[in-house]
């Protein structure tokens, strides 16, 4: 089978640095389009935005950076199709069912950590949501 919409799900993490890693070499073996996805989860910070009004701000400008980081490495490994995706809301719902919708994905890369334990149990992981509601192939790397 060959790839042709690939969404890699990045938030910065060491899990998320691998999933890149395979993303870029799955792209290039496919001539695939490189969708780099990042959702910032609104929903962590929606409360204390009521105190401070520059959170929405810093994690866009974070997110904006992050992306731009992603895309010159990608660029330098030899990828030359490549969008960026900024969404806000829950990363669970947003990468599995709206982004991978959006862009026609037929595949979903991501890492497979990025909460701590007691976080993954009490609401499960975002992989885990991945795996579950995307409707195509979905890659969970380790």
């Amino acid at each position: 089978m060959e790839y042709t919409n690939i969404v890699v799900a990045v938030d910065g993490s060491k899990a998320a640095e691998k999933a890149f890693s395979h993303s870029l070499d799955i792209a290039k073996r496919n001539s695939a389009r490189l969708i780099l996805a990042h959702v910032v989860d609104s929903r962590t910070f929606s409360t204390a935005e009521a105190y401070d009004r520059s959170l929405t701000e810093r994690a866009e400008t974070y997110a904006k950076e992050l992306l731009d980081d992603y895309v010159e490495q990608a660029e330098a490994a030899g990828v030359t199709d490549i969008v960026r995706c900024i969404e806000y809301g829950s990363p669970k719902v947003k990468i599995a069912k709206e982004i991978a919708g959006n862009f026609e994905a037929d595949l979903v890369i991501c890492g497979a950590t990025g909460m701590n334990a007691v976080e993954r149990f009490l609401i499960g992981s975002v992989s885990e949501s991945i795996t579950r509601y995307a409707s195509c192939d979905v890659l969970v790397v380790r």
